[in-house]
């Protein structure tokens, strides 16, 4: 991290960085800005991001241009930046956050203030992002409007320190799972866990098996939607403390995708 903020200027009196970085850019953030460029090659917010979190706020408002080019850096964890005087390479292993209105409005569930092109403002609005780049984000959650009731409500079972020392316990399940890895193969994380290795880590109960193939072919899920819900699933699973991927875990990631499922499929 240390040494690409170097690159790019951005180290304090030269300090080392000792906090993962998060990087958000404005949407109006040209394709140099976001994957790197310009006539020095310089690394962009991608690469700025590495091993930290790529926030893109009002995500159908970045270029069309500059989202798609996202897309190799998110799949690969890297970027190659060509220039004319410049070749250069840099990592790009990022968490991707980003947020977005349902339509222009942002009152789709609201008849008293939605504009009266629904739905076809809807799909006009969430149309400005591909497919392939949807396909890319494991999690799609929808997050209704907060009422005035809901401010006064207890805080939830489960606070943020809980669920902190959920997710450490998953973290340490991952480290141990991988430690044994060969060098030149080490992995940290269950994000990174690709081919036969994926595989043998989430290989799900029959249940399980039998819900994932049948949503597979129900919606239509590419390749790589199939092996990014294993992957949240095996998360899931950690998170769960279980040593297998059960269907409870593949019910909960096919939710998380884009197309909703039927009641049938989340049981």
């Amino acid at each position: 991290m240390s040494v690409i903020h170097s690159v790019a200027g951005l180290l304090r009196e030269g300090r080392l960085m000792r906090r993962r970085p998060f990087r958000d850019p404005h949407h109006s953030a040209s394709l140099p800005a976001l994957v790197g460029g310009g006539s020095r090659g310089r690394p962009g917010e991608v690469s700025l991001a590495h091993l930290g979190v790529l926030f893109l706020d009002e995500l159908p408002e970045f270029q069309r241009a500059s989202l798609e080019a996202l897309r190799q850096p998110l799949e690969a964890g890297k970027v190659n930046v060509a220039r004319v005087n410049a070749h250069v390479t840099y990592p790009a292993r990022v968490q991707l956050v980003a947020a977005m209105n349902p339509c222009r409005c942002g009152h789709l569930d609201d008849p008293a203030l939605a504009c009266g092109r629904a739905p076809k403002c809807v799909t006009d609005y969430q149309g400005r992002i591909s497919g392939p780049l949807f396909d890319r984000i494991d999690l799609h959650i929808e997050v209704p409007a907060v009422k005035a009731s809901d401010l006064a409500l207890p805080p939830p079972a489960e606070g943020s320190a809980e669920v902190a020392r959920r997710v450490l316990a998953a973290r340490e399940i991952q480290r141990m799972r991988y430690g044994s890895l060969p060098e030149e193969k080490r992995i940290r994380t269950n994000a990174e866990a690709d081919g036969a290795l994926l595989d043998e880590i989430t290989q799900p109960e029959a249940d399980g098996r039998r819900l994932l193939t049948e949503a597979t072919e129900r919606l239509k899920l590419s390749a790589r939607g199939y092996h990014r819900v294993l992957r949240v699933a095996r998360t899931l699973a950690d998170l769960d403390a279980s040593p297998g991927v059960r269907r409870i875990h593949i019910a909960e990631a096919l939710s998380y995708r884009r197309i909703l499922l039927g009641a049938d499929l989340r049981g």
